[in-house]
């Protein structure tokens, strides 16, 4: 990977994850206060699911931002790798685990229209099928690494 691609790719996820601190910092805020008139049923677990889904993806970025370093230095292909990608695919099982518990959050009641719900289960399903393709990419990493240590062993 060139220079260039890691150096854009890194900015991309500087501003990520200025986005999400943004959004921690205002966003999140801003609903607990549009919350306070809906019952504490609805009110609390829904501030708690925000706050650790946006831990979810911040955890992600750091990983992935690892993962570049690792690319760049050459090191991508070794065992310490697994370690970040293992984190990565644990944080979309969690994204996807706290969007099934949102939308039972969301469902019961009128306070909430079914659409949203809806719109909360395809985000979850978005989790998990980024879950699901990072552990295929393991899969491949897990391949790489094992022949690269073979042909290590040849030279």
């Amino acid at each position: 990977m060139s220079r260039v691609t890691v150096l854009a790719l890194r900015v991309l996820i500087a501003l990520l994850l200025a986005g999400l601190l943004f959004v921690q910092a205002v966003i999140v805020p801003l609903l607990m206060i549009d919350l306070e008139g809906a019952p504490d049923r609805l009110r609390w677990p829904v501030g708690v699911i925000v706050i650790l889904g946006v831990l979810t993806v911040e955890v992600a970025l750091v990983c992935i931002w690892q993962l570049l370093t690792m690319v760049k230095r050459g090191t991508v292909f070794s065992r310490a790798a697994f370690r970040y990608v293992d984190v990565v695919i644990g944080a979309a099982v969690a994204a996807w685990l706290l969007a099934i518990a949102l939308s039972f959050v969301l469902a019961p009641g009128e306070e909430v229209p079914p659409g949203m719900v809806l719109l909360v289960v395809i985000g979850g399903v978005g989790a998990a099928g980024i879950a699901l393709l990072v552990l295929v990419l393991r899969a491949l990493l897990a391949q790489a690494t094992s022949l690269r240590s073979e042909l290590e062993e040849v030279i």
